[in-house]
């Protein structure tokens, strides 16, 4: 809503070339109680001036010598980024109406005036032209909080996998159809994904109940699994991983980070 305040308070100008008429809508407007209301008799500094005060209003005489409200209308235009010229066009010629609309204006009142007729219209424009402007604000504001919000949400997932990344041995990524998108270490060897898993000495129910997890999207923390080495040794390994999902809570992948605690599970401390 628009308080009564804000539409008193709204930078209108008067374009005419007669001063007369210039008087009388100035008088109207300040028995209104509007307290921004300037005025000029020249077309021709209309576009200075308002690329100068960004006037909320231009209440604009259609008739003046050497350039008319129509040209001023179309100099206007380029001056409005959003194609949005507030231009209550002033006319004594009934068949002017419907040009000046096309021509860009948003409202007209006819010569001679009818003051109630003019303070509505007035008024009425104010409101319109002011929540215009309180909706490309709140645009703007909302633009610059998602940007915002992004750029933070992308500095809390590279602070995620950095922190993953010292974590663990290695780091990784994958989309929806389970090809790798982001990693760091052995992550093709020791979890087999996006490339070819080395047959010999996994166990096999260990293996399975990793692959599930991913393939059932199911989160999973320090799960361990084994494989027997070449020479002999088994290699324990501890993995943790959980689905992605996007804003739409759609399926977008899953990321997980692992580490060979060989070491840890082996120790002597461990063996007795």
């Amino acid at each position: 809503m628009i308080a009564p305040s804000e539409i008193l308070n709204a930078n209108i100008l008067i374009v005419d070339d007669q001063e007369a008429n210039v008087m009388l809508l100035e008088q109207m407007l300040a028995n209104g109680g509007y307290t921004r209301v300037s005025s000029t008799t020249d077309p021709f500094a209309v576009c200075a001036l308002h690329r100068e005060h960004h006037y909320d209003l231009i209440l604009l005489d259609l008739q003046m010598p050497g350039m008319s409200g129509f040209d001023v209308l179309a100099a206007l235009k380029p001056i409005e980024p959003d194609g949005y010229v507030p231009v209550l066009v002033v006319t004594a010629q009934p068949n002017h109406k419907l040009h000046a609309l096309q021509a860009g204006a948003r409202d007209f009142v006819s010569k001679p005036f009818e003051l109630v007729e003019v303070e509505t219209r007035i008024r009425n424009m104010l409101e319109v032209r002011l929540l215009y402007k309180k909706l490309d604000l709140y645009n703007q504001q909302l633009e610059h909080t998602v940007l915002e919000r992004t750029e933070q949400l992308r500095a809390s997932e590279a602070r995620f996998q950095r922190y993953a990344e010292l974590s663990s041995d290695w780091y990784w990524e994958q989309d929806a159809d389970g090809t790798l998108s982001h990693w760091s270490g052995p992550v093709e060897e020791l979890v087999g994904i996006g490339g070819a898993v080395d047959g010999g000495g996994w166990d096999p129910a260990q293996r399975a109940l990793l692959q599930e997890n991913i393939a059932e999207r199911r989160p999973f923390l320090d799960l361990i699994y084994s494989r027997t080495l070449p020479g002999g040794a088994i290699q324990y390994l501890q993995v943790s991983g959980e689905p992605m999902f996007d804003g739409a809570s759609r399926f977008i992948g899953f990321r997980g980070i692992g580490r060979d605690v060989t070491a840890m599970l082996t120790a002597p401390a461990l063996q007795h």
